[in-house]
């Protein structure tokens, strides 16, 4: 059986206070002005409360219980609590102005609620011929995939300019140009610096914990109080996370291995930036991530 990197029980504990880093991705405090990016990733003011009838819940989240009818076979079926909750973000995006980012006719790109790094955002599609495949078969659609590597693209420029004003006053690299802004410089005579966008990663997970197709555009630092166990961290960290640019994967590839993939999810922890083993010590590997998130932040 495909183990998920989400389990039942992270969702089930899921506070209706809105998390501290959906604010930091709204307004980092590094940020002297507001640009047409700040606008754009703001949460928008809250909506009228709706109705008794609407699917929301307090928190601007897809409440806990969700029936949907599957494209194959139409047969209705009652979805987990959280697992089918992608698909009001598809169906009404308009009710969910404190997580949706952009909306296309083709995808929908949203703050993930559960925020595994700085920066993670989750890109859905709109189209219902593909958005209940598993995502290794629906890119095998080559249109498809074409069409969600350039919304993917467009997301991870988005996620890697939030980024930049998250750290951006810590990092030695980008100092110059900092100053330099500070200072009125044009924006074409404005020194190099960090490239953030080289810190976004964007890819699907091998068994992914939601019904419906999502694409993950994280940032690499895995600095978050929603990491909180050994799936978390190494559903990102080892090859249970497919990169984009990979698929379609082959037939024969073996990240298309359920037994595999299990593993993976298993395997001992390996600091993502220096390469420390920390074996099963998740409180030790959060400890040192700690550490690793300040050096990373001022490179």
């Amino acid at each position: 059986m495909a183990e998920a990197a989400e389990d039942p029980q992270d969702f089930a504990k899921f506070s209706t206070a809105p998390s501290s880093h959906l604010h930091e991705i709204s307004s980092g405090p590094q940020s002297k002005k507001r640009n047409a990016f700040a606008e754009l990733m703001a949460p928008k003011p809250k909506a009228a409360r709706p109705d008794a009838s609407s699917s929301r819940s307090p928190a601007g989240v897809p409440s806990p219980t969700h029936k949907r009818t599957k494209n194959s076979g139409g047969k209705t079926t009652t979805r987990s609590k959280w697992s089918g909750a992608l698909l009001e973000y598809i169906d009404h995006p308009d009710r969910f102005p404190q997580q949706v980012i952009r909306v296309t006719d083709k995808t929908v790109l949203i703050r993930d609620g559960f925020p595994k790094a700085t920066v993670h955002l989750l890109l859905i599609p709109r189209s219902p011929e593909h958005y209940d495949l598993h995502p290794l078969q629906a890119f095998q659609d080559k249109d498809f995939l074409a069409m969600m590597r350039d919304e993917a693209a467009s997301a991870a420029r988005l996620a890697a300019a939030e980024l930049q004003r998250n750290i951006s006053s810590f990092s030695v690299s980008s100092k110059a140009r900092n100053e330099a802004m500070d200072k009125g410089v044009p924006f074409d005579q404005l020194p190099q610096c960090r490239d953030y966008l080289s810190d976004i990663r964007i890819g699907v997970h091998a068994h992914p914990s939601m019904d419906h197709l999502h694409v993950h555009i994280i940032s690499r630092d895995m600095h978050s109080d929603k990491l909180k166990h050994r799936k978390h961290y190494n559903s990102f960290n080892t090859p249970f996370f497919i990169p984009l640019e990979d698929c379609p994967l082959a037939e024969d590839d073996e990240r298309r291995n359920t037994s595999f993939q299990n593993g993976n999810l298993a395997k001992g922890f390996i600091c993502w930036r220096c390469g420390q083993e920390f074996g099963n010590k998740f409180a030790e590997l959060k400890r040192h991530l700690e550490t690793e998130f300040a050096h990373w932040k001022s490179e």
